[in-house]
């Protein structure tokens, strides 16, 4: 029966696993090692890896594909609900269910199509099948209410707690005023249960006027999203509008500002309307910012035992930096340096995930689009930083580092750059 089945998803590839094609790239602890394990992906927006090291893979357009760890492209998984694919909309996040392993259940966020030309974020669960061909048993479990005529900051990032809940990032859809209104779920994380339904503790259950799968609110384009594996920490990224990209950690029932508090301008270079300032009582201020914006995206937090370099580290994609960013903690969570990998290889990081074996898994956001391993460093001794050099090196403590200054056109340029 397993030869059988491994047939059959060998029958479904559509293109023959790559021939690996291996870069390096420079970083504090030396040179990292680059691999592209499979290409003509259609902007791919999320991963997830099975138990047997392939992986599951969106794409905007609204397709679904199982990609080999050799690299192999499967023909598209059906069954994939219909997709607002406008803008920055399309099949968006995918996790597997905590006990996938029994129910063989995934999870999928997108933007729905409305029936007036409006969308929203939504999330399907079904079953994958045995030969991993299609999705069966699908159901919409959740729907951001209301849909807004909007085709941007669907948020969409999933991500389960040790408890089997999921949390969903939902985007303010080019709509400031809705992360801070009660009865939206746009600019908000979301809390529910794997069959939709609210959990009792959620923070805002049975408070008048509030949506009672709000967990947290004011965030704006949020789309990297992570549980830390020792700490259970709900960390997660969003973008500010020019300036003001932020790293958060997100707790129970707290504000974190946008639009009332940001450090970011608008795109004709003035001050948000709504906002009153970087700070105001009862919200709360990032771990991180950017300014100027890194367009942030896919996050995972680093604790694997292959790399000692990279423990106790955050790493964001950056979609208008072109970069994948190594932010690292102290043990209070305090960020106190970052680098930057890749920066040399003009790609826009759509998403990262740590790997069963402790590599980063990252997609590259393009028509033809990629699945790359990045390999930890081999450590070899740290060089001191020269006080007198006049390029820093890529990984100092952010007090000593001066980043320069970058204009971003306005706000039709922002959704092309974000999306």
């Amino acid at each position: 029966m397993r030869t059988l089945l491994v047939l059959l998803c060998a029958a479904a590839l559509t293109a023959a696993p790559l021939q690996a094609q291996t870069t390096t790239s420079p970083s504090i602890a030396g040179p990292v090692r680059v691999t592209t394990i499979a290409t003509g992906l259609a902007h791919p927006w999320g991963l997830v890896f099975l138990p047997d090291g392939q992986m599951l893979i969106t794409e905007r357009p609204g397709r679904l594909r199982l990609v080999t760890a050799q690299g192999g492209v499967s023909n598209p998984i059906s069954g994939v609900p219909a997709v607002f694919a406008r803008g920055q909309g399309g099949l968006l996040d995918i996790a597997l269910d905590p006990a996938f392993a029994s129910n063989r259940r995934i999870y999928l966020s997108y933007a729905e199509p409305g029936t007036d030309g409006s969308a929203g974020t939504a999330v399907f669960r079904a079953r994958l099948s045995d030969d991993r061909s299609a999705l069966t048993d699908g159901s919409v479990i959740f729907r951001v209410s209301p849909k807004l005529r909007s085709d941007g900051h669907f948020g969409s990032r999933l991500a389960f707690d040790a408890s089997g809940l999921l949390y969903i990032t939902s985007g303010d859809n080019f709509s400031n005023a809705t992360a801070q209104a009660s009865g939206q779920h746009q600019g908000k994380i979301l809390r529910i249960r794997t069959d939709g339904s609210v959990p009792a503790d959620n923070p805002f259950v049975g408070r008048a006027g509030w949506q009672p799968e709000i967990w947290s609110l004011g965030h704006r384009s949020p789309q990297g999203m992570a549980f830390h594996p020792h700490t259970g920490q709900l960390w997660m990224n969003e973008h500010g509008p020019r300036g003001g990209d932020e790293l958060n950690r997100a707790g129970r029932g707290l504000n974190y500002g946008w639009p009332t508090i940001t450090f970011g301008l608008g795109y004709d270079g003035r001050p948000i309307p709504e906002a009153v300032g970087t700070a105001a009582p009862g919200m709360q201020q990032p771990q991180h910012e950017w300014t100027p914006s890194i367009g942030t995206s896919g996050l995972a937090l680093y604790q694997h035992p292959r790399s000692a370099e990279w423990l106790n580290s955050v790493f964001v994609g950056g979609l208008v930096s072109r970069s994948l960013h190594r932010l690292r903690l102290d043990a209070n969570d305090r960020v106190v340096y970052e680098e930057r990998l890749l920066s040399g290889l003009n790609w826009r990081i759509r998403d990262v995930r740590v790997g069963p074996e402790g590599s980063l898994y990252v997609l590259v956001d393009d028509a033809n689009g990629r699945v790359v391993r990045v390999d930890p460093p081999t450590v070899t001794p740290r060089a001191k930083p020269n006080p007198t050099s006049a390029s820093p090196p890529n990984d100092m403590p952010l007090s000593a580092r001066k980043l320069p200054l970058e204009v971003e056109d306005d706000g039709r340029r922002e959704r092309s750059v974000e999306r």
